[in-house]
């Protein structure tokens, strides 16, 4: 009875390899072009991959976003060929298990890196941005300075007194940022004042000489010169005049120069820039001197 049940035995495992063979030996032709398949999307990747390098090297400047970027194209255009391959394997059952447990952790992925993947999703399209680049003179979210870096977390800003600040690219991507280097002239403002006893004409027409002398104007561009208040102690304006500025620097630059100019002209004509003055008047006496008297 037992070498029955152990020959029954050898004959089922037996049949069940045949079996596999036959299987095997029916969808080797389809293995081997999954094989073929999977091998062909990994050269797919690779030039997939020089081809973005390529197209973008011009317009990405950060190396670091390129790289990665090409990275992930390269696992996708893999992962596509992946399951290309496993549907001419016929496992459907593995496929749709794949898939679903890729979402699951995709998922659980999401939710545990929200802000980072916020931040990296920023990086890209921070990457592909005309409106930023690195050495643009920026201000945003209480900051100006030189962008250094740009990557797939933060971007780097160089500031003034030559301190770095780091800002997450979600910041960048919805606060709004001031770029000094997208334009290449800018308008610059000075605001002064002069005595009441001045001709308005006259230091109108002076200004605006002195101005337009120092700061050449182009094109539909022109000096502007108005009065806005009745100060205190002066009647007060503000020229407009046109500069090449890429940076608060420059701005900061014409500003001082058109000052300078505009005290001299004024000295030069005994125009007076008053300032305010207190005065005390000492003319009646104390109550406590009149009680003595």
């Amino acid at each position: 009875m037992q070498e029955f049940s152990i020959q029954d035995s050898l004959n089922g495992i037996i049949d069940k390899l045949g079996g596999w063979l036959d299987s095997l030996v029916l969808n080797l032709p389809n293995f081997i072009l999954a094989v073929l398949v999977f091998i062909a999307f990994i050269f797919i990747a690779k030039y997939v991959g020089k081809l973005f390098d390529r197209i973008t090297k011009n317009q990405i400047k950060q190396d670091s976003i390129r790289m990665i970027t090409i990275k992930v194209i390269k696992a996708i255009v893999i992962l596509i060929g992946f399951f290309i391959a496993l549907g001419l394997l016929n496992l459907d059952k593995v496929l749709t298990s794949v898939l679903a447990g890729a979402g699951v952790v995709g998922l659980a992925i999401g939710l545990a890196l929200q802000g980072t993947l916020n931040n990296t999703f920023s990086g890209l399209i921070l990457s592909f941005l005309p409106e930023i680049q690195i050495g643009d003179w920026v201000e945003t979210n209480g900051y100006a300075g030189s962008v250094t870096e740009i990557n797939l977390r933060n971007i780097v800003i160089k500031q003034s007194d030559n301190n770095y600040v780091i800002i997450p690219n979600s910041k960048i991507v919805e606060e709004p940022f001031k770029n000094f280097s997208s334009t290449t002239r800018s308008r610059v403002f000075v605001n002064c004042g002069v005595g009441y006893e001045s001709d308005l004409e006259m230091v109108r027409d002076l200004t605006l000489d002195v101005i337009s002398d120092l700061f050449p104007q182009r094109g539909n561009e022109e000096v502007e010169f108005l009065y806005n208040e009745f100060g205190d102690s002066s009647i007060n304006f503000v020229v407009r005049f046109w500069t090449d500025a890429t940076k608060n620097r420059d701005l900061l630059v014409a500003q001082n120069k058109a000052i300078i100019a505009i005290k001299k002209a004024y000295d030069n004509k005994d125009i007076n820039i008053p300032f305010p003055i207190r005065t005390i008047n000492f003319t009646n006496e104390l109550s406590l001197n009149k009680a003595k008297g």
